[in-house]
């Protein structure tokens, strides 16, 4: 070998390591960094002439198991799901109350049965009516308010919904845009790792919202694809539409056309958990809005369908007229079995035994039709209301089984309903966490080791200072043959 190739050799040698210096460096710098998947410089053999001339870099390229990658981006996606899910369940269960919580549902029943059966008891003192009014007061606020939440819960799902499907615009929109100056980057022999790094943080943004199948195209290039088969990039990103409203009543569905659904690239797609977008967040926010508190709004419903039917039932009160509301009524006036969709929001008490609203509390003793007081020790009306109260009844409406039970009973079921849905829903999500954190930390493996990054950087200290060994040798060479 020649002077001229062995110095050759050597100054390679040191760019090499050089380089291989700031991967490590980088390495060990963005160990924490999201997103940044370890680097490893490639080298190979230099030959010029048929003889070794030292070393050449390859380029430097991102480690990354895709496979693990892949999987995990999934179960972000299902664990999402599965956790929005639980939070609208907790938060119903929450809103209904248990038993044992002043102010829940079944114990606003409790307190209005024991309040009738506390006035029947002195149906002259005036202290006991105004009870009955407060406890029925109460028990309508409480069916109110629990069917406020969740037209509540829809608006803010409809308001997220608007907000992940612009940022889901964004991501694509960046994706491509990352693509594009990837392919200009490698054309110029530039290092596009850290663009990459950016792109995959993007891509799993977009995986959590809807899951998507990442597809890697020439050129590092990559396309993507929702697990349902929709196309969300491959060319040109994808636009999902989708408006948002200003307020939303129990009446309004999506299928009555009050609420948006979902288009990709302006075609109606379903927006349910079988559509094409369908397993991730934005799924599970539209199933909240359309269906999960749709149905429990149903259900609310017809517990309060079932507590103005019973005040109303003939014999219960016999001075009310042929189709006239009992104590409970539907914004004052009689139910009509044909608008029970909100009817939980629309409960009230009568006014007609309510002082602030012109009536008088000894209707609910005399009866809400009566023209005047009657007998201050009559209790039979107040004995009727109690009674009503107490029988088994099977539900109008709703998804009960078909056994007869009190107002009581049919509240106890409710929550025994939505009990039973968080504690599933808090298994569900228990079990995707579970496997994200697996996932999450099987990708982490394939990461950055600062332990072994060290020991490489050690590793290319000690060939550095061979490589600068050797041209100390050849300058101490040439020195003597100039010398000579």
């Amino acid at each position: 070998m020649s002077i001229s190739s062995a110095l050759s050799s050597a100054l390679s040698g040191l760019t090499a390591n050089a380089r291989a210096a700031e991967v490590v460096s980088s390495n060990v710098a963005n160990a924490l960094t999201e997103g940044y998947a370890r680097r490893e410089l490639g080298l190979s053999t230099r030959s010029l002439g048929g003889e070794g001339a030292g070393v050449k870099i390859e380029g430097v390229s991102r480690v990354l198991n895709r496979s693990v990658l892949a999987d995990r981006r999934l179960a972000d996606a299902a664990a999402g799901n599965a956790a929005l899910r639980q939070q609208f369940y907790t938060r119903l269960e929450q809103s209904i109350g248990t038993a044992d919580q002043p102010g829940s549902l079944t114990a606003r029943m409790d307190d209005l049965e024991s309040a009738l059966i506390s006035a029947a008891s002195r149906p002259d003192s005036e202290a006991r009516l105004q009870e009955v009014l407060d406890s029925a007061t109460g028990l309508a606020g409480t069916i109110n308010a629990v069917s406020d939440d969740l037209q509540a819960t829809r608006m803010a799902a409809d308001q997220e919904i608007a907000a992940q499907v612009a940022a889901l615009n964004d991501a694509l929109t960046r994706i491509d845009e990352l693509n594009a100056t990837i392919l200009t980057q490698r054309g110029v022999g530039s290092d596009a790792t850290a663009l990459m790094d950016q792109r995959q943080l993007l891509v799993d943004r977009v995986s959590a919202i809807v899951p998507v199948r990442e597809v890697m195209r020439d050129k590092d290039q990559i396309s993507l694809y929702t697990t349902g088969g929709a196309v969300l990039l491959e060319g040109n990103p994808a636009r999902i539409g989708f408006s948002a409203v200003g307020v939303i009543t129990p009446d309004m569905t999506q299928t009555s056309g009050a609420l948006s659904g979902l288009t990709l690239n302006e075609v109606p797609i379903r927006s349910t958990e079988d559509g094409v977008l369908g397993g991730g967040t934005l799924a599970a926010l539209f199933a909240v809005r359309d269906e999960l508190a749709v149905s429990a709004q149903s259900q609310l419903d017809a517990v309060a369908r079932d507590l103005i039917g019973r005040f109303a039932a003939p014999g219960v009160d016999p001075t009310l007229a042929p189709g006239a509301p009992g104590l409970f009524t539907d914004s004052g006036a009689a139910f009509d079995p044909l608008d029970e969709v909100g009817l939980g929001a629309r409960l009230e008490v009568s006014a007609l035994a309510d002082p602030a609203q012109g009536g008088a509390l000894w209707r609910l003793r005399d009866g809400l039709g009566a023209a005047a007081p009657g007998d201050v020790g009559s209790a039979a009306i107040l004995q009727a209301l109690a009674g009503a109260m107490g029988a088994p009844q099977v539900p109008a409406s709703g998804s009960f089984l078909g056994a007869a039970r009190s107002a009581s009973g049919l509240a106890a079921d409710l929550l025994s309903q939505v009990s039973a849905a968080r504690q599933s829903a808090d298994d569900s999500s228990a079990f995707t966490g579970a496997r994200q954190a697996t996932l999450a930390v099987a990708l982490a493996s394939d990461g950055v080791d600062t332990d072994a990054e060290l020991q490489n950087m050690l590793l290319i200290e000690q060939s550095f200072a061979a490589n600068a060994r050797v041209i100390t040798a050849l300058d101490e060479m040439i020195q003597q043959i100039l010398g000579m």
